[in-house]
């Protein structure tokens, strides 16, 4: 983190956390940890009154968020718009005894600003970097290195975090007194990410040591960047 940025976000009327607000978190390093553990957002803008709402990758590079696109796509063609991203983590499912009470236990993250094109050669190779190894730490470093055709076709879009927070959720459900007797199971049932057998293509060279899933468990632990 930035050390430059201030430890709290201030909140502001569009950040503000209105329904359940003390699940709202406004603390710059726990938003830039659950930024950090994912790797797909949500990029929401609107052209000439139709709004649309984009999934690409993302990366964070200090107080800034960096964002996947094609040089082409209309969310490239938008940059300067306001835009607002979110990235959500889901953690576990809340089974209630009504289906009112049910929920899901999760951590997300929204920020808002004005997205910029990023045209600088060293800035964006920067953030092609960090995209990959957003996804799978050090594969850039031993992948071929990126062409200059395959550095202009592919944009990148810069968003301050200035404005923006967090939300979660966690713990069992919350159900009413009157419930706890209805014969149904209740709890939490957690949710993890986990990678499943490898599947090589046909290409892969004799002598190629196989793909460490492990390494994906160094995902997420990038706050220092």
């Amino acid at each position: 983190m930035s050390q430059s940025a201030s430890d709290a976000l201030q909140v502001t009327d569009r950040t503000r956390v209105r329904r359940h607000p003390e699940r709202g978190v406004f603390d710059r390093a726990a938003l830039y940890t659950i930024l950090d553990e994912g790797f797909v957002c949500h990029i929401a803008f609107a052209v000439d009154g139709q709004p649309y709402a984009i999934p690409t990758g993302y990366a964070r590079l200090g107080d800034a968020l960096y964002l996947h696109g094609s040089a082409a796509s209309r969310m490239v063609r938008s940059s300067g718009l306001e835009v607002c991203v979110t990235v959500t983590l889901v953690d576990g499912l809340v089974l209630a005894r009504s289906a009112f009470h049910h929920s899901m236990n999760y951590r997300s993250a929204v920020v808002l600003g004005r997205a910029r094109l990023v045209t600088d050669r060293d800035e964006k190779y920067a953030a092609l970097r960090a995209f990959t190894d957003q996804v799978v730490p050090g594969r850039w470093g031993e992948v071929r290195p990126i062409t200059e055709p395959e550095l202009k076709g592919t944009a990148v879009l810069a968003l301050p975090i200035e404005e923006a927070s967090a939300k979660v959720r966690t713990g069992p459900p919350l159900d009413d007194g009157d419930d706890l007797a209805w014969p149904v199971w209740a709890g939490v049932v957690p949710l993890v990410t986990t990678a499943g057998d490898l599947v090589p293509d046909a290409h892969v060279l004799a002598g190629v040591e196989p793909f460490d899933r492990e390494r994906l468990r160094q995902r997420g632990r990038q706050a220092a960047r």
